[in-house]
Parts: C-alpha cells; structure tokens; sequence
C-alpha cells in the first residue's frame, strides 16, 4: 500500500500529459486537425508547423468542409494541400499562379506537380496574371499568405483594381484572409522590396478601400523579439519573422 498513491499520482500524470495537445488544440475544427495531421503532407511542410501555426491559422479564417477558397500565390503548396483535405470532396481549391515566362521564376510548376497528386483531386491550378484575376464560380475565400507585400513590387501593378477583382470574386459574406511579415510602424510601403515587409496599416487601409469590412485581426504570429530592420529571408530572422493576420469580409448586403 506505501506505492499505491504514487503509482496513481504517476497514472494521473501520465493521462493529463496525453491530454495536453487535445486541450491545447481545443479551438481547432477536427477537419482542419485531419488535414494537418495528413501523412500525406511532406515531412518538410510537418516540419515547418511549429513555427507557422497552420491549424490554428485556418481555423481563425474560418475555412471549413464543402467550402470553395482561391489561393494567390500558393509556392509549393504548403498552405494548398492542407485546405485541400478541409475542404474534401464536396468543396474545391483554386490556386493562382502567374504563368512561367523564360528567364523569370516558376510560380506555378509547384503548384501543378502537388495538383496532379490523386491526392488532390479537389485542387485546380489557375495559371494567370494576377492584374487579370478570376475564378470560375463564387468564392467562400481568399487566401495570401506572405506575399501580399509582394504585389507593390509588381511595376505597373494596380493594387486598388486587384483587391476589387477579388472582392467581386467572394459570396456576399465571403472571407479575404491577408497574412504577412510586419514592417516598422508607420513604414507604409517603403520595405516590400528590400526587406519584404509591409506595414499592417498600409494593407488595412488598401483592403478597406475596396469595399471590405475588417471582421477581425490575429496575432497568433505575433513575435515581439523581430526589430523589423531585417530582411525576412536573413538567417537571423528566417521563419521567425512578425507576421500579422487580417481576416476582412466582404458585406453581406453585396453583390
């Protein structure tokens, strides 16, 4: 009897440990703990979820079962596969791409080996300039994630006509989800092509204009420790850079 209440205190313990990643991942759908758990997703992506919080991430954006979302930019589809498993058969996923040019970098031959994947049969690649966007049906969402910064390098780009391309490609309601490394207050644009930075300000204020509200910020990326004076691929800062989330929608009321 002298080691029974330390065996179930041990037991106790033992039960609240596997416990903690439950509670911890409380707010979190299970179709979006599915799709990110997925043995499908390479190691490299698994590898990168500590840092980049996609669980949490997405369920703040509110992306669920049978939705339809477009994704900008989607690199080599860390983001895309996994809102191809929340979404599963009945929804579908659009991931724009610029079409590859000779002598200029690939954004879409990523995009399109992860959609000839069987795995992914619900993902359509759309290579096409973004100042030219659109999607074939109504959207429930749209994604950018680190690299809305990216559109004010774009010469001649006119980010007042692309934020109303995509506010007229959304459902009334429709959710624009803007994730990004986080300039010095008060910068505005001046960091998008030394640093690859944006003032969370100067985006609100782009995004509002077009006609959006903004439902809600988050600061599940939120990282004090970043000075914002580095570059976002310095090794220093790398993959632990101040990152913001906006989640605007577009009004109910239109059309």
């Amino acid at each position: 009897m002298k080691n029974f209440r330390p065996a179930i205190a041990m037991l106790l313990l033992g039960a609240l440990g596997s416990l903690a990643p439950i509670c911890r991942a409380a707010g979190v759908p299970p179709a979006i703990a599915a799709a990110v758990a997925d043995a499908h997703r390479p190691q490299a992506d698994r590898a990168r979820d500590a840092l980049r919080k996609p669980a949490e991430t997405i369920a703040f954006a509110g992306l669920a079962p049978g939705q339809v979302i477009g994704e900008l930019l989607p690199g080599e589809g860390y983001f895309t596969r996994i809102f191809a498993g929340v979404v599963g058969e009945r929804g579908h996923v659009y991931a724009v791409a610029p079409p590859a040019r000779p002598g200029k970098k690939d954004y879409v031959g990523g995009a399109r080996a992860l959609a000839r994947d069987p795995h992914y049969a619900n993902v359509t690649i759309l290579a096409e300039r973004l100042d030219q966007l659109h999607f074939p049906v109504p959207l429930d969402m749209v994604w950018t994630s680190q690299n809305y910064h990216d559109l004010h390098n774009i010469p001649g780009f006119d980010l007042a006509k692309f934020n109303r391309a995509v506010f007229d490609a959304l459902k009334p309601g429709g959710i624009y989800l803007v994730l990004d490394h986080a300039a010095q207050a008060g910068s505005g644009t001046r960091d998008t092509s030394t640093l690859h930075r944006i003032d969370p300000q100067a985006v609100k204020r782009e995004v509002l204009a077009a006609g959006f509200e903004l439902d809600a910020s988050s600061d599940l990326l939120h990282r004090p420790e970043d000075p914002h004076t580095a570059a976002i691929f310095d090794p220093s800062i790398r993959g632990k850079t101040d990152q913001f989330i906006f989640k605007f929608r577009k009004p109910a009321s239109a059309r």
